[in-house]
């Protein structure tokens, strides 16, 4: 695996857009143990508070300010930024968001025809990727968090638990192939599955609440979670996410066992993360491709 990316120059500020979840500490904290600048800009209602800790200059943002990120970073010298934590799209479609969050000139120009005419898509991919262009027109290049991170990046193995039944293998075979088919049309990353049926698909609610969906259908629990990049996965957003978050949902629905994809899913908490998921008896695989499974059982 790669080493952490070094600073191209002494103190190189780097800019970190921070969503939801502790991702963005974590990258902070690696940045800064390998002397980069921090510079952080939380997004308001997603970002946790600690988050504003490790950072060198910190500011509170809302979904809107793309023209105050540009500002942000240019005052602070930076030409490098990441993205780093998960923005809750639904937040789009609550009362009163526009208000909360305040669109800024910029973001209405680089977003106007996702929210405003129609004429463009609203998918996470046509959303960031429309983003990240703003970001570049302005000298700022979106790179990677795990360029800086790469030990985040989950390696492949029994990560956790007992090793899959025959039974359980074909439930991953079958959960992997309509996961990277729902990955292909940028629905979602994540499937839950039970003797190779369909429990729940992720979709903008977001991998929880798609497994607790799972749980609150199959009462009898030992459903199959399989969660894989996107077959077009742009590494720089959206990266599949696992932590003990993740952990606590499976097993508070009554699921067995956690799929992700080997090299492209990043594992939060690692040491605490095995330690979790045998206390709550899950076992974790991680795969290169769904024939892997079969040779890992």
């Amino acid at each position: 695996m790669s080493e952490t990316v070094a600073p191209t120059t002494a103190s190189e500020p780097i800019g970190i857009l921070a969503g939801w979840g502790r991702y963005p500490i974590i990258v902070a904290e690696s940045l800064r143990r390998h002397g980069f600048r921090v510079i952080g800009l939380g997004v308001r209602d997603h970002a946790d508070p600690q988050f504003a800790q490790v950072c060198d200059e910190h500011e509170w943002i809302g979904l809107g300010s793309v023209g105050r990120v540009i500002r942000s970073f240019r005052q602070h010298g930076v030409k490098r930024a990441v993205m780093a934590g998960k923005i809750h799209k639904v937040t789009f479609y609550r009362p009163g968001w526009l208000l909360r969050h305040r669109p800024d000139w910029t973001a209405m120009r680089t977003f106007y025809r996702h929210f405003v005419t129609g004429a463009k898509d609203r998918k996470d991919d046509s959303l960031l990727s429309a983003l990240v262009e703003a970001y570049a027109a302005a000298g700022i290049e979106v790179v990677p968090a795990t360029d800086f991170v790469p030990e985040l990046l989950v390696e492949p193995g029994q990560l956790a638990g007992r090793p899959l039944s025959a039974k359980q293998v074909r439930d991953v075979e079958f959960g992997w192939e309509l996961a990277k088919h729902m990955g292909r049309l940028d629905v979602g990353q994540t499937v839950c599955v039970k003797d190779q049926a369909v429990l729940a698909v992720e979709a903008i609610e977001g991998t929880d609440e798609c497994i607790r969906r799972a749980g609150e259908l199959c009462r009898q629990g030992g459903f199959v979670v399989v969660k894989v990049a996107k077959p077009q996965q742009d590494m720089r957003f959206d990266v599949p996410t696992i932590g003990l978050n993740t952990l606590e949902s499976i097993a508070a629905a009554g699921g067995r066992i956690l799929a992700v994809e080997a090299h492209r899913t990043i594992l939060l908490d690692a040491p605490l993360f095995h330690q979790t998921a045998q206390r709550l008896k899950l076992s974790v695989v991680a795969l290169c491709n769904e024939a892997a499974v079969s040779r890992a059982a």
